[in-house]
């Protein structure tokens, strides 16, 4: 389903003062709507483990939803962490963009201001935007790769086996 379409990958902790600078401004959601309007699929991912900070689940997670006015095309449980691990994610947010062709064409920073006040994004370099605009009219893209900021994605801790004597 996912085959032949531009994939936006947006790791997501609501409680983050970084990923609360997008949604709490609009930009997030300013961002889902006009690349879904353009075909993009984007998929918010929350990695935080249970009890830790931004994990929800069930009616929780939809009010938490509702109360951001977040509209991904889907919103992604990944609790053991195993998703996030296997691409790297190291902070909310932390954006990735797939190509058509199902390689990767972005990852790192959604902009260039490393701040948490909303009043940086008006000044800032949209990554996620230049990329996707680019791709999307035929061109190439610049950058392929910059450095995430925002909180530590909560991982569950990995369980550390003891050597048997």
């Amino acid at each position: 389903a996912l085959a032949g379409k531009y994939v936006v990958l947006e790791w997501v902790n609501f409680d983050c003062p970084y990923v609360k600078k997008h949604y709490r401004s609009g930009n997030m959601q300013k961002l889902q709507k006009k690349y879904a309007k353009k075909g993009v699929v984007w998929l918010s991912i929350c990695s935080s483990s249970p009890g830790k900070q931004g994990h929800f689940e069930g009616d929780a997670l939809k009010e938490r939803i509702a109360k951001e006015k977040a509209i991904p095309t889907a919103y992604l449980l990944d609790p053991s962490g195993k998703v996030g691990r296997a691409y790297m994610a190291r902070t909310t947010p932390h954006m990735y963009i797939i190509g058509p062709k199902q390689h990767l064409i972005y990852m790192g920073a959604i902009d260039s201001k490393r701040s948490w006040r909303a009043s940086a994004i008006k000044t800032a370099t949209n990554y996620v935007s230049e990329v996707l605009d680019a791709r999307l009219s035929g061109k190439k893209v610049k950058p392929k790769a910059t450095a995430p900021y925002g909180c530590s994605v909560k991982y569950k801790r990995r369980s550390r086996k003891r050597p048997s004597n």
